[in-house]
């Protein structure tokens, strides 16, 4: 494991994204975040900033997240995030927008632990554009949620196990398991 150079991807947990259905993961996504920052690994934190004539609102007709406080990290995060390695402001659903790509290369990760909000959308398509990128990406089940409910979240976790591999959709405990518990095995 001397190789490996994990990143935490912490997508899109926003005001304006945190419903009934995805409230669950906060707390979860906040001590996990808490133990990869405690342990002296990268975090990354992504904000959705939607705008005037964007795609979303003039195809999809969504003209949510355009200003605070939809668009702010949620207070449970808020404190984190400042001491994050970075927080990566976008426009699409990816990480790997021109500052995400570069953050990745810079840091050189190698492996990707995502989760977040919306696991069929922002989180999926983090988890596979790193996948793409020759990252390995895991998506992590217990951690991630949809703003809409399971099903949609059921079904961006089917779609991941398709796209990254079966054994890349984890719980966040495989995940501290294998990487903060060895940490002495990593550069």
């Amino acid at each position: 494991m001397s190789d490996i150079h994990p990143v935490l991807v912490v997508v899109d947990v926003q005001n304006g994204f945190v419903t009934e259905h995805s409230r669950h993961v906060v707390p979860v996504i906040e001590k996990l975040a808490r133990e990869w920052i405690e342990a002296g690994r990268d975090v990354v934190f992504t904000r959705y900033l939607n705008y005037d004539d964007s795609p979303f609102e003039r195809i999809m007709g969504w003209s949510k997240l355009k200003d605070s406080p939809e668009i702010d990290i949620v207070d449970e995060l808020e404190e984190l995030s400042r001491k994050a390695t970075a927080i990566v402001d976008k426009k699409i659903y990816t990480l790997f927008n021109d500052a995400g790509a570069a953050l990745v290369a810079e840091h050189g990760w190698t492996d990707m632990f995502v989760c977040g909000i919306d696991t069929e959308v922002c989180v999926l398509k983090t988890a596979v554009d790193a996948f793409e990128n020759n990252i390995r990406a895991w998506l992590l089940t217990d951690a991630s949620a949809s703003h809409s409910g399971n099903g949609p979240h059921d079904a961006g976790i089917l779609v991941a196990q398709k796209m990254i591999g079966h054994r890349q959709v984890v719980h966040s405990e495989t995940a501290i398991k294998i990487y903060l518990e060895h940490s002495d095995k990593l550069d």
